[in-house]
């Protein structure tokens, strides 16, 4: 038996001492569960979102008219075109994003007289930055399809002639 006095049980006035010197002041954080904040749930990226990082990172390089097969870039010239329409920086981006890795399939039209494999290096090497630095995904492989050549003679696609005077 421990003796009593006013203040209580000598074991409680241990207790109460050693816990107002841990616990936390007023105005101070509490800090809650473990690990890193930054850790503490999940993110996932859109293929849209990848697409255009891509998109953008190819267009950069020297070399690259445009990006996209003929059809597409005349449907996407049009749709440009319309009030309300946005330009697609998407165009020719084939993205397939996993949790933690992506795989970029590219069509690009290049300007004639530039080394398509220097372009083809360049455009897969600022696309893999531009993806990894901006998402974190690993990009396991960025495949380039060379779908045209643009000639010095030849008009744009991209800016269709209005009929209208």
């Amino acid at each position: 038996m421990t003796d009593m006095t006013e203040g209580g049980s000598p074991r409680a006035a241990e207790l109460e001492k050693t816990s107002n010197e841990t616990s936390p002041r007023k105005g101070q954080a509490t800090r809650r569960g473990g690990g890193d904040p930054a850790g503490r749930g999940r993110t996932t990226i859109a293929d849209g979102v990848v697409e255009k990082i891509a998109g953008m990172a190819a267009r950069d390089v020297l070399g690259v008219h445009a990006m996209g097969s003929g059809l597409s870039r005349t449907f996407g010239a049009v749709r440009d075109r319309v009030p309300g329409g946005t330009k697609s920086v998407a165009r020719g981006v084939k993205a397939e994003v996993g949790e933690v890795q992506t795989a970029l399939d590219l069509e690009i039209v290049v300007d004639y007289g530039v080394s398509i494999k220097d372009v083809a290096r360049a455009v897969r090497e600022n696309v893999i930055a531009a993806v990894e630095r901006m998402t974190g995904l690993e990009v396991v492989e960025v495949n380039i399809a060379v779908s045209d050549v643009k000639l010095p003679d030849e008009e744009d696609d991209e800016e269709p002639e209005s009929r209208l005077q």
